[in-house]
């Protein structure tokens, strides 16, 4: 068991439960959450704000794009731990991704060896990285590949644009989300307007021109929810 406080694991990180038990839910959780699929699935980190520093914020996936559900998990029961770079490092050298026919598979395939180039730290997540992880059937042929890049200081512009650039003419749908110290934004937006993107923070979304900067609280809708990771 990995006894770790909630605090060191960041939104996108995969974790295994040690049972299901362990997970705790707000409402009955849904019919296809059932105790032989959490024991072969992980969950993921959510955005979101932490109530206390021993129960994690999570979210659960089932096989199909509508199956979501919220939930906590106390940091004290994970067993397993994935990061999204971890999983992009594996991809290098997966023969499910070489060989694969998915367009998403085929994409990072294409990818992975031209951003290992470039001086950011990335990973995979979304469908791609939880089937990469667990093994299960979750990918379709449209199924879109979701990349993170990890920048914690103002950057380089011309690095995320050459990021940008790799994106062209690919088969699938590439979304990557750049990660600073305050949360996470689109990188497609960013190239589009130039600097002003709506940031994904653990308190709710907010649009800043500049990502690297802390949101002021004043600028966090009272009835805003908590992001998504």
């Amino acid at each position: 068991m990995v006894n770790a406080p909630a605090a060191i694991h960041r939104p996108h990180d995969l974790l295994w439960p040690v049972a299901a038990s362990a997970l705790i839910f707000s409402e009955p959780p849904p019919s296809w959450a059932t105790p032989a699929w959490l024991a072969a699935a992980p969950v993921v980190v959510r955005r979101a704000t932490l109530a206390d520093a021993v129960q994690v914020p999570v979210g659960l996936r089932g096989i199909t794009r509508s199956e979501r559900c919220a939930a906590r998990l106390a940091a004290g029961h994970v067993v397993r731990v994935l990061t999204p770079e971890q999983i992009a490092h594996s991809a290098a050298v997966s023969v499910r991704v070489r060989k694969s026919p998915l367009a998403c598979l085929q994409a990072l395939a294409r990818l992975g060896p031209k951003l290992d180039a470039l001086p950011l730290a990335w990973g995979v997540t979304g469908g791609v990285g939880f089937f990469l992880a667990s093994g299960c059937d979750v990918l379709r042929p449209g199924s879109d590949l979701d990349l993170i890049l990890r920048v914690p200081l103002a950057p380089d512009a011309d690095a995320l644009r050459a990021v940008a650039q790799l994106l062209h003419d690919l088969d699938a749908r590439v979304d990557v989300q750049v990660e600073t110290p305050f949360g996470a934004f689109a990188l497609n937006e960013w190239t589009r307007t130039g600097g002003a993107v709506l940031l994904k923070t653990n308190r709710g979304p907010v649009l800043t021109d500049n990502a690297w900067a802390r949101p002021d609280p004043a600028f966090f809708s009272a009835a805003c929810c908590p992001m998504p990771a």
